[in-house]
């Protein structure tokens, strides 16, 4: 572990204090990105259940490769049931995101799904996140309690209902705000339109008011500058599969043509 790197398991704290952090959504069936990511520098990675092939054994071996490579390795999950949040959290993921969570009534589903005290999450400290039984009943579910991170997703036009009550439930950690299926909701043009904005300001402006932490997927570090000036303070970019394809593309262009 680098010795000017925060712990992996500081990064719930690290959210409510604003720090900014970066991440990268991981979809690739392998450890080997998440150990790159790891040893570059990243805050942490969100391996995406959601969106793509990855089954609950390819998810533990890429859980053991973040906390290997210090780096915090968020699942977001497809589905939101207590029994798959409660596999992920035992097999030691550093937190969960859920998508589509645009009621009050969800929100407060999912944290408890997140927390032994005042949730109902199952306790078993034999698992890897309680050190196969070496924690504590007590001292196992302080940490998780203290160290798990229990994500939001916001990406319903519908949400903006419930959207002051979804950012003040408790043992929500932060939101993060799906611009692309807010953009497809709205049929707007791109997640970086003003049909999108209006929809992403009012949001943003709850999360302030709540002193709710807000990450945000932005395609550039213009956007991002954009999304940190309203509220934002973590920051995803791209995925292993398209940093894969941008190096691939770049490497293809400098190398294309007659070698003369």
């Amino acid at each position: 572990m680098s010795d000017d790197k925060p712990s992996w398991r500081q990064l719930r704290q690290r959210l409510q204090q604003g720090d900014h952090l970066l991440g990268t959504f991981v979809k690739i069936p392998t450890m080997h990105a998440t150990e790159i990511l790891g040893g570059l520098g990243f805050d942490f990675v969100v391996f995406d259940q959601e969106h793509a092939p990855l089954s609950i054994s390819q998810l533990e071996i890429m859980i053991v490769a973040a906390r290997a490579s210090n780096i915090a390795g968020i699942v977001r999950v497809n589905d939101p049931t207590d029994g798959n949040i409660l596999s992920m959290l035992d097999c030691g993921a550093a937190g969960i995101m859920v998508p589509h969570v645009a009621t009050r009534a969800k929100a407060e589903a999912i944290a408890k799904a997140c927390r032994y005290r005042g949730g109902h999450r199952g306790f078993a400290n034999t698992t890897r996140a309680g050190g196969y039984g070496t924690a504590s009943f007590a001292g196992h579910m302080d940490a998780q309690d203290r160290e798990v991170v229990c994500i939001a997703m916001i990406e319903d036009v519908s949400a903006l209902d419930e959207i002051e009550d979804i950012v003040r439930v408790q043992g929500i950690d932060a939101i993060f705000i799906g611009r692309g299926d807010l953009t497809a909701a709205l049929g707007a043009p791109s997640m970086t339109s003003a049909e999108t904005h209006e929809v992403v300001a009012p949001i943003m402006a709850a999360a302030r008011k709540a002193g709710m932490p807000v990450i945000m997927l932005s395609p550039d570090r213009k956007d991002a500058l954009a999304m940190k000036a309203i509220g934002a303070s973590a920051f995803m970019v791209s995925s292993d599969q398209g940093f894969m394809r941008s190096a691939a593309q770049s490497a293809l262009k400098e190398f294309a043509g007659p070698m003369v």
